[in-house]
């Protein structure tokens, strides 16, 4: 009964905790009704519940998701680092070596990354908080826990920007089949979006594809040395895939260290999600700058297979560009979807891969750069 008392007294004190109750709980129906990323929202919407129960233990310095925050995100980054060998395992990055011009529209589709920093520094946030908002645009999760954490950690003043900004970026990720289609109607005419593109499915050679992650990882490390965490851990996870002597531990990294490394990483991300830091206008303004930085990613890419198209003998259908966002493989199959609804025989998927795929590459190469520029 003493424990009960204490505990009404606490949620009397900060009623904030009962409105990250209610958050956590509409996580949890977005994971369980429309699934929307459940491997990631529905623990993330449980533990934002469990950390903000009065007198809980798990936030406390002994206590398991601070431990598992402290091991896995704060001191090392190790979760979304090694979340990115599974990812780099799932990659076939044949589309695009197949044709790679669509490595254009991976960069393109950066744009409203650095168009947000700028708006967010105009606002007010300094450069270190501003670049870490901005980076949601890229739509990866794991770029945006490694940039905030990097440029907001320690004792940074804005270090508590850190979950809202994790939490909005995973939320976006799930949200791109919402938000994109109505993006790319709006920068494409009808014409535009039943332009056929013919799939060159020439065989990308074994020698080529097991030297593309090698090679991205040299250059990357050249030009945007502090990418090399993300880059490194992504192109590891292509090449055990393609070097065809690790097939075992290429479908378990792909499969169950995916899943596991996900569920531990949602439930940790709740760390940050304790209603005194959580709930405020900062929380609001970091929604709206990240879902800027969202549709102005999209925008970048379908513009810039536009600009292309007045080069180009062979057209491109402007919908790919959208598949520029790291958001790896949902903003191809939204794509895909969108080109079909317009034309049933129309299939992007390849193309829109290809770009996506790009896009991944360059969102931890961007993150780099900012996190190299800024500090």
């Amino acid at each position: 009964m003493e424990y009960l008392l204490e505990g009404f007294e606490a949620i009397a004190q900060n009623p904030k905790m009962i409105a990250m109750w209610i958050i956590g709980g509409i996580l949890i129906y977005l994971a369980i009704k429309k699934d929307m990323e459940p491997a990631l929202l529905l623990p993330m919407g449980f533990g934002a519940i469990l950390v903000n129960l009065p007198l809980s233990p798990v936030i406390k310095d002994n206590g398991i998701i601070n431990s598992l925050f402290q091991v896995g995100i704060s001191a090392s980054e190790a979760m979304p680092l090694l979340l990115f060998i599974g990812i780099g395992c799932m990659i076939d990055f044949g589309p695009l070596l197949s044709n790679p011009k669509l490595f254009i529209l991976g960069g393109a589709a950066q744009l409203g990354i650095f168009i947000t920093v700028i708006l967010a520094v105009m606002i007010g946030f300094p450069l270190d908080a501003a670049s870490s908002i901005g980076i949601i645009g890229a739509a990866d999760g794991p770029t945006a826990i490694h940039v905030a954490n990097t440029l907001l950690g320690g004792g940074n003043p804005f270090n508590s920007l850190i979950g809202p900004i994790t939490v909005v970026a995973y939320s976006y990720m799930a949200l791109v089949p919402i938000v994109q289609p109505a993006v790319m109607k709006l920068c494409t005419t009808k014409k535009e979006r039943v332009i056929k593109m013919k799939y060159n499915a020439k065989q990308v050679s074994r020698l080529m594809r097991i030297l593309f992650p090698v090679i991205v990882t040299i250059v990357s490390g050249l030009i945007a040395p502090e990418s090399i965490s993300l880059v490194g851990m992504l192109m590891f996870g292509n090449l055990l895939r393609e070097c065809g002597v690790l097939k075992s531990l290429s479908e378990t990294a792909q499969t169950t260290f995916s899943n596991i490394i996900t569920l531990l990483l949602g439930i940790t991300i709740s760390f940050q999600m304790q209603a005194d830091a959580f709930i405020s206008v900062n929380t609001l303004i970091i929604m709206v700058l990240g879902l800027f930085a969202f549709v102005f990613d999209t925008v970048g890419g379908v513009m810039c297979a536009k600009l292309m198209n007045l080069f180009s003998k062979e057209k491109i259908n402007p919908l790919i560009g959208a598949a520029g966002i790291s958001a790896f493989p949902m903003a191809a199959r939204v794509v895909e979807k969108v080109g079909v609804k317009e034309d049933s025989t129309n299939h992007l998927l390849m193309h829109a891969v290809g770009a996506n795929v790009s896009g991944q590459i360059a969102s931890a190469i961007v993150g780099g750069l900012i996190i190299g520029l800024v500090l």
